[in-house]
């Protein structure tokens, strides 16, 4: 546990990762390495991004209006904060383009199934990530959506959509159509950087 001064602790943490970013990125076992780092200093060196993106997600306004991509950055950077996994998210907005709430699609990675089509997609993450087609659809129709934005991550830093993420971006659009929602954006996120496909005209306009 944590008592006393934890100021020689947080030094060699550092001196161990290299920065504050590394230390909370750093795997349980590696962190477990460090002298005097114990169970339940691995658990809250965890939890400390964990938390962060949720209270920063919690003060999402729901009056939020999408304008630009810009707008959607800001919308999605506190879903990804901290998230070195992939992960896929789904803004649902009326017919204004005014949020009605956003959903978790998946978490690790990304492997695309839609019915009989299936796209396994490497990103070097551990564990499988479903993007559902189906789940896109319920969580839109549930919400009373006419616009939806698609957004996931890449964990390796890299923004650039890849082919498969411009065919997927098209098969969602299609399918989503005879719904009477449009796919108004997929952006792929990384830290400190954002792609739009409708910017890069992959997409068509709303």
């Amino acid at each position: 546990r944590l008592q006393g001064d934890v100021n020689p602790l947080a030094h060699r943490l550092l001196e161990a990762f290299g920065s504050l970013s590394g230390v909370l990125d750093a795997s349980p076992a590696d962190l477990a390495k460090v002298p005097g780092v114990g169970e339940n200093t691995v658990v809250l060196l965890k939890l400390i991004p964990a938390v962060a993106a949720r209270y920063l997600a919690s003060r999402t306004s729901a009056d939020v209006i999408i304008s630009d991509s810009a707008s959607l950055r800001t919308l999605f950077l506190p879903y990804f904060f901290g998230a070195r996994n992939e992960m896929s998210f789904l803004a649902c907005f009326d017919g204004k383009l005014k949020l009605l709430g956003v959903r978790l699609l998946s978490a690790g990675s990304r492997t695309y199934r839609f019915g009989h089509l299936q796209s396994g997609i490497s990103e070097g993450s551990p564990s499988a990530n479903e993007i559902s087609l189906r789940k896109i659809a319920t969580e839109a129709l549930a919400l009373g959506a006419t616009a939806v934005v698609l957004a996931h991550n890449h964990p390796s830093g890299i923004a650039t959509p890849s082919q498969e993420d411009i065919f997927i971006t098209h098969y969602i659009r299609d399918a989503l159509q005879p719904l009477g929602i449009t796919l108004y954006d997929h952006v792929i996120m990384t830290d400190d950087d954002m792609v739009s496909l409708k910017d890069s005209r992959h997409l068509n306009s709303f």
